[in-house]
């Protein structure tokens, strides 16, 4: 067998517009593809240099047949390499996002924090530390 060629993590979300301003709004993603092409989306893809977020819009229906909400504890977790931890915690603090954790040096050499997208998927911020 042929290993995987890609994986993208796919976020629900309740809100597709919240869920905009904060992964293309404050953190940069390129939307690369949108379905339908035209309109609100229900699924979208977003680029992250040379990485990508799919984020689809919670509805009664899913292909799995399996229910997306509620989930219970902690699912998944997204790590962003931003240039400026500090300058994206306040951009996202600035639209509402829970801060988890405030940005701090970590012993491994980068600065690091953790925020709540829209839907409370946690995100791990993090850069080099200066």
């Amino acid at each position: 067998m042929k290993p995987a060629s890609r994986v993208m993590p796919m976020l629900s979300a309740a809100d597709m517009g919240r869920a905009l301003a904060f992964y293309e709004g404050v953190l940069g993603g390129e939307k690369i593809y949108q379905f339908p092409p035209e309109g609100d989306p229900v699924f979208l893809t977003l680029r992250f240099g040379t990485t990508e977020l799919g984020i689809g819009l919670l509805s009664g229906q899913t292909l799995h047949g399996r229910p997306q909400r509620p989930a219970s504890g902690h699912r998944i977790e997204l790590c962003i390499n931003v240039d400026d931890v500090d300058a994206c915690v306040v951009a996202l603090r600035g639209i509402g996002a829970p801060v988890a954790l405030e940005p701090v040096d970590q012993p491994w050499g980068e600065r690091a924090a953790y925020v709540e997208d829209p839907d409370g998927n946690l995100v791990m911020l993090v850069a080099p530390a200066g």
